[in-house]
């Protein structure tokens, strides 16, 4: 129950933080910051960061991700919503950063800042560091019916090659976790990641013009990333 307690006041106090910068409300200007979190159902110590990772999926101005590696499934408990891919993202983010080290829980604040560990206050300066640096991309989505069409252009000229991805997520699931480190455990996750594609690659001149299927009721997001696992460009979501 202490560790809970504790747990319990550290999300207080980010959250503090979170209200002076403006509650829920999302920035007209400032585009939404997104936050990856690699986290595992049969990870102990993914619990405190799966519940601030709760309070970030709340937010208009944060695009908060959850993937699931699939690296704790060995420990008895298998992750249902665990993919290889996300695994092979998080180790590519690690070799971007020339370290052999995975951790769980992780947060990777826009695709350049990596925190390991439960350091709520560290993730919420990240988020706001993010947030007062001017936009590089317009990037804009307009979903109809089954299709998603996106536009995009570079604010102040040409830009670094770009990734174009597509990620889809659950808003919400329920789990009963019968074995290993969490057993006995109901953990409710948020913005479950289901889905996560290269749509295609952009030159960063001129002007991107794409479209996606769109089909199913998940949200979609497009992310604009810097190649080689860099900086995350633009971001925006359409539900």
């Amino acid at each position: 129950m202490q560790a809970i307690r504790v747990v319990v006041l550290a999300v207080l106090a980010a959250l503090a933080v979170l209200a002076g910068m403006g509650g829920g409300r999302a920035d007209p200007v400032a585009a939404p910051v997104v936050v990856e979190h690699y986290t595992s159902q049969g990870c102990a110590a993914c619990l405190p960061s799966d519940i601030f990772f709760a309070e970030l999926a709340g937010r208009e101005d944060v695009i908060a991700l959850a993937l699931h590696v699939d690296y704790w499934d060995y420990m008895g408990w298998r992750d249902g919503f665990a993919q290889p891919r996300f695994t092979a993202r998080q180790k590519a983010y690690a070799r971007a950063a020339r370290s052999r080290i995975l951790y769980t829980p992780q947060m990777i604040v826009a695709g350049s800042a990596e925190v390991p560990g439960f350091r709520p206050m560290q993730v919420i300066e990240l988020i706001q560091a993010a947030r007062a640096r001017p936009p590089v991309v317009r990037l804009s989505l307009v979903r109809a019916g089954e299709e998603l069409l996106i536009a995009a252009e570079g604010a102040a000229g040409a830009l670094p090659p770009v990734v174009v991805q597509l990620v889809r997520y659950l808003p919400s699931r329920t789990v009963r976790i019968d074995n290993g480190e969490n057993a006995g455990r109901t953990v409710t996750y948020r913005n479950i990641v289901t889905g996560w594609e290269v749509l295609a690659r952009w030159d960063g001149h001129g002007r991107y013009e794409g479209q996606a299927e769109a089909a199913g009721e998940e949200t979609v997001v497009v992310i604009l990333q810097a190649e080689g696992h860099g900086p995350i460009l633009a971001a925006a979501r359409a539900r």
